[in-house]
């Protein structure tokens, strides 16, 4: 795996995500019924970061919730190794809010539709608006993001690389070329 381009750094980060607040306060018109929900990992701390931005910007705190979509995915009998579950956390009901779910990059779309599956399983929400901070296309399902930080077209042989400093202690994205074999 090699580095091929460094596409956000830790300023372009921040900037990127307070960009995403606004954009999800203004098209919301506030944050009364709102909750942000993230996809572990990576989307764990992206949901929790913009949660702090638009508390900030509204003076208010808002409800923010983890997912582990493991139990959801559709390759679940093909895996080899024992999933490691890392435990939902959502401690507010869903039902009737306005839900922000949070991943880092949204690829296949097999991901959102399992964070999908597992919301309605928890209440019934009034809507699912989703955020991700890299959108590199490629959609085997028919999702979309309602809110995008970064359009990335890859291709196939590359991956999109989201490193945060809660997990590998710097902030960026980067595009990295797969090993081809």
């Amino acid at each position: 795996m090699k580095i091929k381009s460094k596409i956000i750094d830790e300023k372009g980060l921040e900037r990127t995500l307070t960009r995403l607040a606004h954009e999800i306060i203004e098209r919301n018109k506030g944050i009364e019924s709102l909750a942000i929900v993230g996809i572990k990992t990576r989307g764990e701390f992206i949901a929790k970061r913009l949660a702090k931005i638009i508390g900030e910007l509204e003076n208010k705190e808002i409800n923010v919730g983890l997912l582990d979509i493991t139990l959801y995915r559709d390759d679940l009998r093909t895996l080899h190794e024992q999933p490691v579950l890392k435990g939902t956390e959502i401690l507010f009901d869903v039902t009737d809010k306005s839900i922000i779910l949070v991943d880092d990059v949204l690829f296949t779309g097999r991901t959102i539709r399992a964070a999908l599956d597992e919301l309605v399983d928890l209440g019934r929400p009034a809507t699912i608006q989703l955020v991700v901070l890299i959108d590199r296309g490629h959609r085997q399902l028919p999702i979309k993001a309602d809110f995008v930080g970064k359009n990335v077209p890859t291709s196939l042989n590359e991956q999109i690389k989201v490193k945060l400093k809660e997990v590998d202690e710097e902030d960026s994205v980067l595009i990295v070329q797969l090993d081809e074999d």
